[in-house]
C-alpha cells in the first residue's frame, strides 16, 4: 500500500555504497564539522573533525586494512561509540570486509561464541574492553589479528592510528588500492546479531545496498537539523544506520556522547538541535521535567501554561519558546526534535513534548529491514502511528482480523539477505510473496499509515480464544503517575486452580511517589490497585488486569534498553489481586 505523503519530499543524498557516501559529503561540506567528542568528559573542550578529515582518515585506514588482507574477511568491532569505531566501520565497509559489530557488554563466553560462530579473523576493539579481549585466548581458532582503537597493552595487538599512518604513507606513494577496489553493493557486508528480548538473537545479514537504500529512501521523509548527539549503542542498526550513515551522509554534525551518565549534562552543554533516542531516554527526560516541577512546587503552573499555550496555538499564536524557556534550557535551548524508535512510546509523552516545543517523530524499525521501516514526518504526524513506510518499500498486513490487525510484512531493497548460517530461519521469515514477516502485529489506515499493536511473541491468548496485546495495556498503565516501568503478561497462580490471569508488574518511580506523600509497601500497593481499577474501567472486559505485582528493582534489559521479557518470573501470589 502506498502512503499519502501529504507534503513535498525533502532533499536527500543518494549514494550506492559507503565509499561514495564518504566522498560525496567531503566534497559537498569539506570544512563543516562532522564529529566532535571529548577526550575527557569532565572537560568542556572538544576535538572537532571536519568531513574532509574523516574522508582522509577513512581512506588511509582502508588502504592499510586492504594490505592487512581484510577484504572479504569477517572483522568484528567491539567497543563504545567513538570516532575510531565509526571510521573503522566506514573503512571496513569501503574495502569489502564483512563487518561484525558486537556488544561490548556481552560476557566473555558469549562474545567468544559469536566471534567463533561468525568465523572472525580480525577484531577491532576499544581499550575499555581490552581485559575481556585478552581472555579470548585460543577459543576462537579463526581469530588472528587484533587491532586496538587506543593504546594497546596486549602484546600482539596493532594500534589503529598506526595503521592509518601506514596507509597514508602508502596512499601518498601512489597506492590507489582503496579507490580501485570494486564494491559489490548486493553482497554480504555486515552481520548484525539481534538482541532478542524473548530469547536468543540471530545473525542478520545485510548488504551495502540494504543500508544505503534504507537511508537514501528514508531521508526523503524527514528533515534532520544541523546538529545531533550520538548516545545509542553502536552495534545496533538504529545507531549504525540511522545515526552514523543517515546523518553523516546528510552533512549533519554529530557530537559523540561521553557515556550515559553524562547524557543530560552534555545535551545542555552541546545544544543539539535534534536527538535520535529510544523511548527510555525520552521517558527519563519527561520524568526529570515533572520531578523538577513537583520539587519546586511548579507542577500545577506548568500544567496551566500548557493549557494556555495549546489554546493560543489553535488560534495561530505560538509562544512555546517564551512560556517554556526555562524547561527548554535544561536541554540546551536549541532542541526542536527527537526521533524515537526501538520500542513503543506513550502518546501522552509525545503530546507533552509537542506542547513545550519539541517535536517527537515516532518511527518503526527492525534490524532485518536495515532497520527503518516507517516514520512520522516533521510537520505531519498522526497520533498513535509510527508513520508512513519509506519510499520504495511495500508494507502489507498478513491475515488481518475484523479490526484490520495482523502481522506486519515488508518487502523492499532494505530487507535483509537472510540469517547467517540459518537457512531454516531465513525460509521461515519470508512468506510465499517474498515479504519479510516482522513478527510485529499492527494495522494500516486508509492513507497507508502504520500502527503497531504488539509483538507476535508477546500476545496473550486467553482460554476463551481472545487475543490480548500486552503493549496496548502497558501504554495505559504507563500513564499512571509514579509508574517507571511496567510489563503485562499472563501470570501463573501458585495455587491449585492454575487460572491464567493478566498481570501488571510495575517498577514504581519511588522518588515521584515520595513527593506525592506515598511511601511504604502497603501505601504503594493500595495506590496502584486503585489506579489500575481506573485503567480497567477504560478497557474491554477481557483486557482487565487482575493482579498487580510491585518490583523493588528495575527490569533486566538488553543493551538497547529493552526489557527482557523472558527473564521475568511470571508466577504470582494470591495477595497480588486487584479485585475486592
Amino acid at each position: 500500500m502506498s502512503a499519502d505523503i501529504k507534503y513535498p519530499l525533502y532533499e536527500t543524498t543518494v549514494f550506492e555504497n559507503f565509499r561514495v557516501m564518504v566522498e560525496n559529503v567531503a566534497r559537498k561540506y569539506p570544512d563543516r564539522i562532522a564529529y566532535s567528542y571529548k577526550k575527557d568528559p569532565r572537560d568542556t573542550n572538544t576535538v572537532d573533525v571536519t568531513f574532509s578529515e574523516v574522508r582522509d582518515y577513512v581512506r588511509n585506514l582502508g588502504t592499510e586494512l586492504i594490505s592487512l588482507g581484510c577484504t572479504d574477511k569477517k572483522v568484528a568491532i567491539v567497543g563504545e561509540t567513538s570516532y575510531n569505531w565509526i571510521c573503522s566501520y566506514f573503512a571496513l565497509m569501503a574495502i569489502g570486509a564483512i563487518v561484525v559489530p558486537l556488544d561490548k557488554d556481552m560476557p566473555v563466553n558469549e562474545l567468544t561464541g559469536l566471534l567463533d560462530f561468525a568465523e572472525c579473523e580480525y577484531i577491532v576493539y576499544s581499550t575499555s574492553v581490552e581485559e575481556k579481549i585478552m581472555q579470548i585466548g585460543d577459543s576462537v581458532p579463526t581469530l588472528k589479528t587484533y587491532i586496538c582503537m587506543g593504546e594497546p597493552k596486549m602484546e600482539p595487538a596493532l594500534k589503529l592510528s598506526d595503521l592509518a599512518e601506514r596507509g597514508k604513507a602508502k596512499f601518498e606513494n601512489g597506492d590507489n588500492s582503496y579507490y580501485d577496489y570494486e564494491i559489490d553493493p548486493d553482497r554480504l557486508a555486515t552481520i548484525v546479531f539481534t538482541s532478542g528480548t524473548t530469547g536468543k538473537g540471530k545473525g542478520v545479514m545485510l548488504s551495502q545496498k540494504n543500508i544505503a537504500s534504507d537511508m537514501t529512501q528514508g531521508m526523503y521523509l524527514f528533515a534532520i537539523t544541523p546538529k545531533t548527539m550520538s548516545v545509542l549503542p553502536p552495534h545496533h542498526t538504529y545507531c549504525s544506520t540511522v545515526v552514523f550513515v543517515g546523518h553523516f551522509s546528510q552533512g549533519c554534525t554529530t557530537f559523540i556522547n561521553s557515556g550515559l551518565k553524562y547524557f543530560l549534562n552534555e545535551v545542555k552543554e552541546q545544544q543539539p538541535s535534534h536527538l535520535v533516542l529510544v523511548p527510555l531516554f525520552v521517558e527519563t527526560m519527561y520524568k526529570r521535567i515533572w520531578n523538577t516541577a513537583e520539587k519546586s512546587g511548579k507542577a500545577n503552573m506548568l500544567k496551566r501554561m500548557i493549557k494556555v499555550s495549546n489554546f493560543l496555538r489553535k488560534i495561530g499564536i505560538d509562544l512555546r519558546s517564551v512560556f517554556f524557556k526555562s524547561v527548554l534550557e535544561n536541554f540546551g535551548g536549541k532542541l526542536e526534535m527527537i526521533i524515537s524508535g526501538g520500542a513503543a512510546i506513550n502518546q501522552d509523552i509525545i503530546d507533552f513534548f509537542d506542547a513545550i516545543g519539541i517535536t517527537i517523530l515516532n518511527g518503526y524499525g527492525i534490524t532485518e529491514c536495515s532497520p527503518l521501516v516507517s516514520c512520522n514526518r516533521n510537520k505531519y504526524q498522526k497520533k498513535g502511528s509510527v508513520g508512513i513506510p519509506i519510499i520504495g518499500e511495500q508494507v502489507k498486513i498478513k491475515d488481518p482480523d475484523e479490526n484490520g490487525e495482523g502481522e506486519i510484512c515488508v518487502k523492499g531493497p532494505n530487507v535483509m539477505l537472510g540469517y547467517y548460517k540459518n537457512p531454516e530461519a531465513t525460509a521461515a521469515a519470508f512468506d510465499e510473496e517474498g515479504y519479510f514477516m516482522t513478527g510485529d502485529y499492527g494495522r494500516l489506515d486508509d492513507e497507508g499509515w502504520l500502527y503497531i499493536t504488539g509483538r507476535l511473541k508477546n500476545i496473550i491468548i486467553l482460554s476463551n480464544g481472545k487475543n490480548v496485546y500486552p503493549e496496548e495495556i502497558e501504554q495505559e498503565v504507563q500513564r499512571i503517575p509514579g509508574v517507571s516501568e511496567v510489563v503485562v503478561y499472563a501470570g501463573e497462580t501458585k495455587n491449585q486452580s492454575n487460572k491464567e490471569v493478566i498481570v501488571a508488574e510495575i517498577f514504581p518511580d519511588y522518588e515521584l511517589l515520595k513527593l506525592k506523600g506515598i511511601e511504604g509497601a502497603q501505601a504503594i500497593k493500595e495506590y496502584f490497585n486503585k489506579e489500575i481499577k481506573n485503567v480497567n474501567s477504560r478497557m474491554a472486559p477481557h483486557k482487565t488486569i487482575r493482579k498487580v505485582k510491585i518490583r523493588e528493582e528495575e527490569f533486566i534489559k538488553n543493551t538497547s534498553k529493552k526489557i527482557l521479557r523472558h527473564a521475568i518470573d511470571k508466577s504470582i501470589d494470591n495477595d497480588d489481586s486487584t479485585e475486592d
